[in-house]
C-alpha cells in the first residue's frame, strides 16, 4: 500500500514508518525539516510541508494522491512560537478528511485520552474535535489513544523522565504519586500495522497501554535503575512552588522552546496518565521494564540525560553572558573606546564600541529565540573567534591581563560549542 505518515520525523513517527516500510509498504513522510530523517531513513520518500498551513482540503489534494493510508501521528503540547494547536491538530485534520473522502483513505489517528485532566486544554480539546469530527466523517478510520510512550529514543515526557532519573542525590518529583502507564512505541507500530492490514476494524477506537500501573515516582525510579545509577531518595515537591518553573517553561514555549515542564503537561499530570479501560490491539504488549530491557541504556543515554538537564541552564547562561558583555561598556563607554585609541580615532573608536556591543546584545537576545538559536551560535562562535584574533593581533599584551580579557572567551567558545551539540532535539 501507499501511506502517508504525518508527523512521521518525530519520536513515534519514525518508528512508525520504519516498520511500515519494512512490511513492504510504500512510505512517504510528511515533516517540517525532513532532511536529516531522509539521511537516516532513506527508503522512505519525504516531503516537506507545516500542517498549520495545510487546513484547506485544496492543500491536501496533491499529497493525497494514489496514496491508500494516511497514518497521523503529527501532534504539539502547547500554543508557542514553533506552535500552533488549532491549525495543526483541528484545521489541518478538517482539511484532509474533507479531501481524502472521495478516494475514501484510511485514516489512522495516534490520539491521546481526551476526557481527563486538561480536557478542556488546546492540546487534548484539538485533538478531541479531530476524533469527533473524523468519526463523523464517513472515511474509513481508527483511532488509537496510547498511555506514555516509552521506546529506544526519547522526546518530551520520556526525556524529562530520563532526566529526572539522573538527577543528582535526590529525585525532585511533582505529583509523584500520580498513576502512569505505559506502552512501548514498538507496540504502537504494530497497532497501526493491524489496523492498516484490516486486523483492527474500521471505527475502532482503541486505548494502548500495558497491563502495569505505576506512580510517576517508581517510573522514575525503574528509569534511574536502567541507566545504571544508584537508587535514590524522592523529594515529592508541592505543585504551588513548581509553578515558578512552569511559568519559565510557558515562556520559554513562547520563544519557540518544547519544554515538557509546562502547564499544559503538568495539567495533565495531575490526575496521572492512565486509560479508562484498554482495549486489547490484539497484539502483547510490553511492560515498562520489558520495554526497557530490551533497550540495554549505554553511557551516551546517561549523557543524554544529564545533559537534557543542563540545556535550558547553558542557553539561560550564554543568553546572560552576551547581554551582560554589551551592556557593561555601554554604562562607561569612553572608557571602554580607550582600548582602541591607539590604532583609531577617537570617533572611530567609540563607533566601533557601540558596534560590538549591539553585537553582543543581539546575539544575547537571539539564542533565546528558537528558530535563531543555531545562527545566534554560530554567530557567537564567529563573534568570539573574531575577538580573539583582533585582540592578539592589536594588543597581544591582553592575553597577560590579571583580569584575562582574552582568556575568558575560550570557556565561553567552549559552552557555546556545547549548545550547539546538545541544541537538536530529534
Amino acid at each position: 500500500m501507499n501511506i502517508l505518515i504525518l508527523g512521521a520525523t518525530g519520536f513515534i513517527g519514525s518508528v512508525i514508518a520504519a516498520r511500515l516500510a519494512d512490511e513492504g509498504h510504500v512510505v512517504t513522510g510528511l515533516g517540517r525539516t525532513p532532511a536529516r530523517a531522509a539521511r537516516k531513513q532513506p527508503t522512505i520518500q519525504w516531503r516537506r510541508a507545516d500542517l498549520s498551513r495545510m487546513t484547506q482540503p485544496d492543500d491536501w489534494r496533491d499529497i493525497l494522491k494514489a496514496q491508500h493510508v494516511v497514518v497521523n501521528c503529527a501532534g504539539a503540547l502547547q500554543d508557542g512560537l514553533s506552535d500552533d494547536l488549532a491549525a495543526t491538530q483541528t484545521e489541518a485534520m478538517l482539511g484532509l478528511y474533507a479531501a481524502a473522502k472521495p478516494s475514501s483513505i484510511l485514516i489512522v489517528q495516534i490520539s491521546a485520552q481526551t476526557d481527563r485532566a486538561g480536557g478542556n486544554l488546546p492540546f487534548l480539546a484539538t485533538k478531541r474535535a479531530a476524533d469527533t469530527a473524523l468519526a463523523s466523517s464517513g472515511l474509513p478510520y481508527v483511532i488509537l489513544r496510547p498511555s506514555l510512550v516509552l521506546g529506544r529514543n526519547a522526546h518530551g515526557g520520556t526525556a524529562l523522565l530520563r532526566t529526572l532519573s539522573a538527577f543528582p542525590f535526590v529525585l525532585p518529583l511533582i505529583h509523584a504519586d500520580s498513576a502512569v502507564e505505559t506502552v512501548a512505541v514498538d507496540d504502537v507500530a504494530a497497532a497501526v500495522s493491524a489496523a492498516i492490514s484490516g486486523s483492527l476494524p474500521s471505527g475502532s477506537d482503541i486505548e494502548l497501554a500495558a497491563e502495569e500501573r505505576h506512580t510517576l515516582a517508581s517510573l522514575v525510579k525503574l528509569h534511574r535503575a536502567w541507566l545504571g545509577l544508584p537508587d535514590a531518595p524522592v523529594l515529592s515537591i508541592p505543585p504551588l512552588l513548581a509553578r515558578p518553573v512552569t511559568w519559565l517553561a510557558d515562556m520559554a514555549g513562547y520563544l519557540g522552546w518544547r519544554s515538557p515542564l509546562r502547564s499544559t503537561a503538568m495539567t495533565v499530570m495531575s490526575e496521572g496518565v492512565s486509560m479508562n479501560s484498554p482495549t486489547p490491539s490484539g497484539h502483547p504488549t510490553l511492560s515498562a521494564a520489558q520495554t526497557l530491557a530490551a533497550n540495554p541504556s549505554g553511557v551516551q543515554d546517561l549523557w543524554f540525560a544529564r545533559l537534557y538537564l543542563l540545556k535550558a541552564p547553558v542557553i539561560i547562561g550564554l543568553s546572560l553572558f552576551w547581554l551582560l558583555s554589551g551592556l557593561i561598556p555601554l554604562l562607561a563607554p569612553e572608557q571602554a573606546a580607550a582600548h582602541f585609541l591607539p590604532f583609531m580615532p577617537a570617533d572611530a573608536a567609540m563607533v566601533l564600541t557601540i558596534l560590538t556591543c549591539l553585537i553582543d546584545m543581539a546575539l544575547g537576545a537571539a539564542v533565546l529565540f528558537r528558530p535563531f538559536a543555531h545562527r545566534a551560535l554560530l554567530g557567537m562562535i564567529a563573534v568570539s573567534l573574531a575577538y580573539l584574533a583582533g585582540g592578539t593581533v592589536l594588543e597581544p599584551t591582553l592575553w597577560l591581563d590579571p583580569l584575562g580579557p582574552l582568556v575568558k572567551i575560550l570557556p565561553s567558545l567552549l559552552l557555546t560549542l556545547t549548545a550547539l551539540a546538545i541544541l537538536d532535539e530529534r
